[in-house]
């Protein structure tokens, strides 16, 4: 292994971060390597590798945690200014939007999973409350995501006109609500069985159909369907 006081143009080039991946492909580099990539050097003291060793280990190594690192709090790490941050910044946000695209080629609904892993980069590292609905066609398959509104660490207002407008204008059959709890907590509060149930008789009104509703957290879900709460 290099030493730590050596540069990483001192290593072996079968250990530089760049020359690794080209070698021997993206894969193959932990996620210090291809940190360290992004920021191009380290300081006097610490190679890009340690320098992104240490900015992995501030958010226990989670990168969810490192994506939600605003560029309004600067990193306190000496040797890591905002031209780096916006790079990292950059780079989380190009590996959600891939995670998204790779689902949005399966957007037919088969499952509350299947809405969680929908959902889940949209809403799931947010730091406030956000209300979404889904439409569906006679198949299940997708016709449109909304967002109906956007609130804070505790809650959102949901307007029912809004959501049953676009329903009928986009010809939909079946809706699914999903809104996230930044808190962590997974259980409805009296105020989501409200709005759950409000939704569902307006709705029937119109022949359109309440599958479910999901409340997110970052790595799980709560269900009304799967939970018979509809």
């Amino acid at each position: 292994m290099p030493h730590k006081n050596l540069t990483i143009k001192q290593w072996s080039p079968s250990d530089q971060p760049r020359e690794k991946l080209r070698d021997q492909g993206a894969r193959f580099l932990s996620n210090a390597e291809l940190i360290a990539i992004l920021i191009g050097s380290g300081t006097l003291d610490v190679s890009a590798v340690d320098l992104s060793k240490i900015v992995l280990s501030s958010v226990q190594n989670n990168l969810n945690a490192l994506g939600k690192l605003s560029l309004k709090k600067p990193m306190q790490f000496k040797g890591i200014g905002e031209a780096k941050e916006i790079k990292i910044t950059a780079a989380m946000e190009l590996g959600r939007r891939h995670k998204l695209a790779q689902i949005q080629r399966r957007l037919k609904i088969i499952s509350s999973q299947t809405v969680f892993d929908i959902m889940q980069p949209l809403l799931g590292s947010l730091e406030h409350e956000e209300f979404w609905v889904i439409y569906l066609n006679n198949s299940n398959s997708v016709l449109h995501k909304l967002q109906i509104s956007k609130g804070g660490i505790t809650g959102t207002v949901v307007d029912v006109r809004l959501i049953l407008k676009k329903a009928i204008e986009l010809a939909a059959v079946a809706i699914i609500l999903v809104h996230n709890h930044p808190s962590g907590t997974m259980r409805p509060s009296d105020a989501d069985r409200d709005v759950t149930q409000k939704l569902k008789k307006a709705a029937s009104t119109l022949e359109i159909k309440v599958l479910d509703h999901l409340i997110l957290t970052e790595k799980t879900y709560f269900s009304f369907a799967d939970e018979n709460m509809l």
